[in-house]
């Protein structure tokens, strides 16, 4: 199987979206919010306790060579929630491929809530997602997703996703999903047919009480996660409410 590591073919310079927030005192203070090609972090209404911040796709998607890069960190004791207003579509790269790679790094005590809108992978796209996130000791982060294999009345295309989280130095979780081959993921055992793939995770300290699901898995060390698949999204999103609302503790 061909791995899916770099872009097809070269496409413009492209420049990461850089977040990096800090405590100061009291308050959750932005020391860097730098627009990339491709995301602008946004702020908008906070409530006490939080920094929030909405990443405004400046573009309409991934093309063929896109490079998609956000830089997040978060201080020592601070709080950061992170919104999208709405999901990212990779189209077809006509033999091409893209990547979108995200870097998180959480001081002691820093606490991260981001809720990802669909990540749509359009038949003919090729694409390598990686998350990488480093947490501190007592640092906490939660983090939710939902991959789609195609839009309406499609196959889907290719994609690889690696998540990468560490916590104090020791490894939380490893993975690395491999959809690149279209036949392969139908398989009993695999995704059998299903299109969705959603999840909430929790890395770190302090997850208040976990929700009683039955896809619930441990992970090596502090943090636990909630994986659901599906035909469709509305009953898989209900599905992962349960888990996003038992552990939200953003306030």
């Amino acid at each position: 199987m061909e791995p899916l590591s770099e872009p097809g073919e070269p496409g413009e310079p492209s420049e990461p979206t850089v977040i990096a927030v800090e405590r100061d005192g009291d308050r959750h203070v932005a020391r860097e919010l730098a627009t990339g090609t491709f995301l602008a972090p946004r702020p908008v209404a906070s409530q006490p306790g939080v920094l929030r911040l909405a990443l405004v796709g400046t573009r309409a998607g991934l093309l063929a060579g896109d490079a998609l890069d956000l830089r997040v960190t978060v201080g020592p004791g601070a709080r950061l929630e992170l919104i999208e207003p709405a999901g990212l579509v990779a189209y077809d790269h006509r033999g091409g491929a893209a990547t979108w790679s995200a870097t998180v790094t959480l001081g002691e005590g820093a606490r991260l809530c981001w809720a990802a809108r669909p990540f749509v992978v359009s038949s003919g796209a090729r694409v390598h997602r990686s998350v990488e996130a480093d947490l501190a000791r007592g640092a906490g982060m939660l983090w939710r997703e939902l991959l789609v294999l195609g839009r309406s009345g499609e196959r889907g295309g290719a994609v690889r996703t690696v998540t990468r989280a560490s916590y104090d130095g020791a490894e939380l979780l490893v993975e690395d999903l491999d959809f690149s081959d279209p036949g392969e993921r139908e398989l009993p055992g695999i995704l059998h047919g299903a299109r969705f793939l959603g999840s909430v995770t929790h890395f770190g300290t302090e997850r208040p009480g976990d929700p009683d699901d039955p896809y619930l898995t441990r992970l090596a060390g502090p943090g636990a996660l909630v994986r659901h698949l599906g035909p469709s999204a509305p009953p898989l999103e209900s599905a992962l409410d349960g888990a996003w609302t038992a552990w939200h503790d953003c306030p």
